[in-house]
């Protein structure tokens, strides 16, 4: 596939950042945590730094780290089943596996779709609502919950507070409406972090809605993998977009399901590029990193597997440096 055109450009000293991650599970989080490694290796500032923080799903849980003042490198130990050495993660014993209870959905609780009100929005007005929206609504309620997931952002940040990072932004969708909601974001619905981590990471299907102000709310990904374009009048200079989901080389899987979710992987990279070039006109450089050959074959077809995960981290300390010195750079088109 090809990707945007590339500019040999450089991180600009005093300029102002944000920090985009995109969802995909638990490995594509995993994967996600040696991109960023690589970013404060090749850019020179700390990713917790950046003026804004964006999570979507599994990038959710990763902003919220960040904002909480959990660096790369204590990531990388955690993920790595290592013992944390120094910051909020020390002597916590949370463990990534556990949280999501398996890497299969399980039986979801009825046999019915999950939001008869999404389905009727959809019905009334459907420019509004997206279609990956609406196959959300249709998908039964799951059983799991991302309760483990909110333990671990109330250790780590103001128990039902919200980020010590002034911009930590959340990115979840509303189970009734099918629009997205950045909690954080001056102006959006107010939610202690824990819930709006977990909404973001509620995968229809597989994990219950969350119940935020009497209104539910599901993974942003049901809208948007990556929801660069949230950052698009946030006035940021430099836009760095970690997305596991977007990839401007695959491989070449044998297996079935490994060759559809490549294909899938084709719609999400589009839509990343065309999020990421409404930003770009506004003035900012945006530059992409997803996963290359190498890690996708580390991946496998199930983001969920965690039998991969230290695999994954692997070769994603192996191949992000490389991948940023050789980012995909949106240059602004159709202003």
């Amino acid at each position: 596939m090809q990707g945007a055109p590339l500019v040999a450009d450089h991180s600009v000293p005093g300029a102002r950042r944000g920090i985009v991650l995109g969802g995909g599970g638990v490995l594509g989080g995993t994967w996600a945590v040696g991109a960023l490694l690589a970013l404060e290796e090749e850019f020179g500032f700390a990713a917790c730094s950046a003026d804004i923080l964006v999570g979507t799903s599994a990038g959710a849980v990763l902003a919220a780290m960040l904002g909480a003042g959990v660096t790369p490198e204590e990531l990388r130990q955690r993920y790595n089943d290592e013992v944390v050495q120094g910051g909020p993660l020390a002597g916590l014993s949370w463990n990534p596996d556990a949280a999501i209870g398996g890497h299969r959905p399980g039986l979801p609780r009825a046999l019915a779709p999950g939001s008869i009100r999404l389905i009727g929005e959809s019905l009334r007005h459907p420019a509004r609502v997206q279609g990956t929206a609406l196959v959300a609504a249709l998908m039964p309620e799951g059983a799991k919950t991302m309760a483990g997931v909110g333990r671990l952002i109330d250790a780590v940040s103001p128990m039902d507070g919200w980020s010590r990072h002034e911009a930590c932004w959340i990115v979840a969708m509303d189970y009734e409406t099918g629009r997205r909601t950045v909690f954080g974001r001056p102006g959006s619905v107010v939610a202690p972090l824990a819930s709006a981590v977990m909404a973001s990471c509620s995968i229809p299907g597989w994990f219950a809605p969350v119940d935020i102000g009497g209104r539910r709310f599901v993974d942003g990904g049901a809208i948007s993998t990556t929801s660069v374009d949230v950052v698009e009048h946030a006035g940021l200079d430099e836009v760095y977009v970690i997305a596991p989901m977007v990839s401007f080389q695959t491989d070449h899987p044998s297996s079935a399901a490994a060759w559809l979710e490549r294909r899938w992987r084709e719609v999400v990279t589009k839509t990343c590029l065309a999020e990421a070039n409404a930003v770009a006109r506004s003035g900012a450089t945006v530059r992409i990193i997803g996963p290359g050959p190498e890690d996708l074959e580390a991946i496998g077809a199930n983001m969920m597997d965690t039998s991969q995960r230290r695999s994954v981290l692997a070769a994603s300390v192996r191949t992000s440096s490389v991948a940023w010195r050789g980012a995909t750079t949106v240059i602004a088109t159709g202003r």
